[in-house]
């Protein structure tokens, strides 16, 4: 495998929320500078930097991963999937999105993009999760503002709504 230079940069060619994208990126370049600062998907905040908090955390190929610990080049060829990408249509907002703003589920909001993205994978694959296996999720992520009760509450209610929409 032919070895890369530090400064060298890269084309970086993935899927973003659906759409196809590319730019260029030095192969140390984190992913969330990449979103941020290349592609200008602003939605996935940087926290910690070291992969504590939660606030960078992003689907890649479905998985839960810390954007603030994934290289750029890394995601060559994945599907990636940002909080942009939770709306179901423009204007419109997601299940579980509707239930934050319904249990006032954020004050500052840093932290909520990671917390929305852990939630709707975690909710897919555990649609009939309970306030236990929600609270070991959310130990993964840090907020500084909410005390997680309202978190908790509009996950749940979210579960239970989209337990419903399945059943419809």
């Amino acid at each position: 495998m032919p070895r890369l230079s530090a400064t060298q940069r890269h084309s970086i060619r993935f899927t973003l929320n659906g759409t196809p994208v590319q730019g260029e990126a030095e192969p140390r370049m984190l992913l969330t500078d990449f979103l941020r600062h290349v592609l200008g998907a602003t939605g996935t905040h940087v926290g910690c930097e070291h992969g504590v908090c939660g606030a960078c955390t992003v689907q890649v190929d479905g998985a839960l991963a810390r954007a603030c610990l994934t290289l750029a080049v890394q995601v060559q060829g994945c599907e990636i999937r940002t909080v942009e990408g939770l709306a179901p249509a423009p204007g419109r907002l997601s299940i579980l999105q509707e239930a934050f703003r319904r249990h006032h589920a954020l004050q500052c909001g840093f932290c909520t993009a990671g917390i929305l993205m852990s939630l709707d994978a975690f909710l897919r694959a555990q649609p009939d999760a309970d306030e236990a296996a929600l609270r070991d999720l959310l130990s993964g992520h840090l907020c500084r503002c909410t005390g997680y009760a309202p978190i908790i509450a509009a996950a749940l209610d979210a579960a239970a709504r989209l337990r419903e929409t399945a059943h419809a």
